[in-house]
């Protein structure tokens, strides 16, 4: 089981080549096992959506579409923002930057004690997480 942050799911989805071979190849290992997960925080469809309408990401499809589609890759599951994951957000441990989404999504992360493929250095700087990139 493995938890995607937006850029990385973005990255991977599209095909950019911003993805790094390791964390397209933890991607791709994870999902080719039987029991295979990759996690993405409901919190990444939001930023998403907001990139989309602010004008600073483009997409080929209605981003509702686009949603749909990833949601029906197997293995791939968007998780809803739950009370006890949200209150973690706020009580993690160490320093780690405010922005309340990748809070979310450090803290499903560390909730499901799996890796996160992320390219944010100050998530790499954060040791209560594991990350991959």
């Amino acid at each position: 089981m493995i938890v995607l942050d937006t850029h990385a799911l973005i990255w991977w989805v599209n095909g950019d080549a911003q993805l790094s071979q390791q964390a397209h190849n933890t991607i791709e290992a994870e999902l080719s096992r039987s029991d295979g997960q990759v996690l993405i925080s409901a919190i990444s469809a939001w930023e998403i959506a907001m990139l989309v309408a602010k004008g600073r990401l483009a997409m080929t499809m209605d981003v509702d579409v686009w949603l749909e589609t990833v949601a029906s890759i197997e293995g791939v599951s968007f998780v809803p923002v739950d009370a006890r994951v949200a209150v973690q957000s706020v009580r993690l441990p160490g320093e780690l930057h405010p922005d309340p989404a990748d809070r979310l999504i450090v803290a499903l992360a560390r909730h499901y004690s799996c890796v996160l493929v992320t390219a944010d250095a100050k998530i790499h700087r954060y040791r209560h997480v594991k990350t991959i990139w």
